[in-house]
């Protein structure tokens, strides 16, 4: 897997996580990968995951329930998609605007491109 230097090796991998939650491969209450076994999945140090696992847990998307490994949370679809809007919103949006501005486009000349965009992802 490559990792963006920019940004902390845990932070992409709890993007993944979310990710696999938004698109409901990863479901409410479904186990998720052992630390160990995700670590030698996608070739990071063990620290690495248990360090995305504690900042999952503390958003509430994950628990551990002892014996049994770590799990999704019942809101955790609902609480992934409120901190992924927060994170676009603050993070991704300020950029995008200021592309739009710099390159004088409309944002309603988008609308199409984006309409299309949804259809082909949605196939």
């Amino acid at each position: 897997m490559q990792f963006r230097d920019q940004i902390p090796i845990y932070l992409q991998i709890a993007d993944i996580i979310c990710e696999n939650i938004l698109l409901k491969q990863w479901l409410p209450e479904q186990r998720i990968p052992s630390i160990r076994d995700f670590a030698t999945q996608l070739i990071v140090n063990p620290n690495t995951i248990v360090r995305t696992y504690e900042f999952l847990e503390q958003k509430r998307i994950i628990m551990n329930q002892r014996g049994i490994g770590f799990s999704i949370t019942k809101d955790g679809y609902k609480l992934v998609l409120e901190y992924k809007k927060e994170d676009f919103i603050k993070k991704d949006l300020p950029h995008f605007f200021r592309q739009l501005y710099l390159l004088d486009l409309d944002i309603h000349t988008l609308e199409d491109d984006f309409n299309k965009f949804c259809e082909n992802y949605n196939k």
